[in-house]
């Protein structure tokens, strides 16, 4: 490693985002991945929004190879490796912009736009796939599109939560600040929420038990967004 490079890489270490809420994978794959990737996307002279559109490139094309191609072992490992190397770029951009001494509102604009668009799609194509692939019943087909439904509604208003936070508390950095941790034993219960996760297991996607596993995961996400939502009400009652 060259010393610019360790430079960046210690300099990443000090600014990190808390690790209050993060899921298992998220806090200790994708970021410290995505550490790695902003070290080297500094060293290169690349911006954060440069990062961001990489990192819609691996994952856009892991999404639309679910889609196009049929799920034999090769092809879901290959959408599994695309899916997390985006995942880790998005860690990325966002570590890259605090090395670089804050991000922009166009540079946050742009990520939360690439999220939103993976986050539409993404159980859409598992939907496609099966109906182009296999022989599907419309009762499995309707489990992606539940998915998809919880998925969007989630990502909506974590968005939102974190909006109204800023009105009355102040910047992200002061209210990440102000939050402290969560234990890693919340980290693991909540691990099914992460959508790193669901890049690992969309590996799985050529073996008969896919099903169960991507349903049991449907199933912990729905009961998630159930919880949360009397947690996330309750605090806004507060401001």
């Amino acid at each position: 490693m060259s010393a610019t490079f360790r430079a960046s890489l210690v300099a990443l270490q000090r600014a990190q985002k808390t690790s209050k809420g993060a899921p298992a994978y998220s806090r200790l794959v994708n970021r410290p991945l995505g550490r790695v990737f902003a070290a080297f996307a500094h060293v290169l002279g690349a911006t954060p929004n440069m990062v961001t559109v990489v990192s819609a490139m691996f994952s856009f094309t892991g999404i639309a190879l679910i889609a196009t191609a049929r799920s034999t072992p090769l092809v879901s490992l290959t959408v599994t490796v695309l899916l997390v190397v985006g995942y880790a770029l998005d860690a990325a951009d966002g570590q890259l912009a605090r090395l670089r001494g804050g991000g922009s509102v166009a540079g946050e604009w742009l990520d939360h736009v690439v999220d939103a668009i993976k986050i539409s799609f993404l159980h859409t194509s598992v939907m496609i796939n099966w109906y182009r692939f296999e022989d599907a019943s419309d009762r499995r087909l309707a489990i992606p599109i539940a998915y998809q439904v919880v998925a969007s509604i989630v990502f909506f208003v974590i968005i939102l939560n974190d909006h109204i936070r800023r009105a009355h508390r102040g910047t992200t950095a002061a209210i990440m600040k102000g939050d402290g941790s969560s234990s890693t034993l919340y980290s693991i219960a909540v691990m099914p929420t992460d959508y790193g996760l669901m890049c690992l297991v969309l590996g799985l996607m050529w073996w008969s038990g896919f099903v169960w596993v991507y349903g049991l995961l449907l199933a912990a996400n729905a009961a998630f967004l159930v919880l949360a939502l009397g947690k996330w009400y309750r605090e806004m009652r507060r401001y």
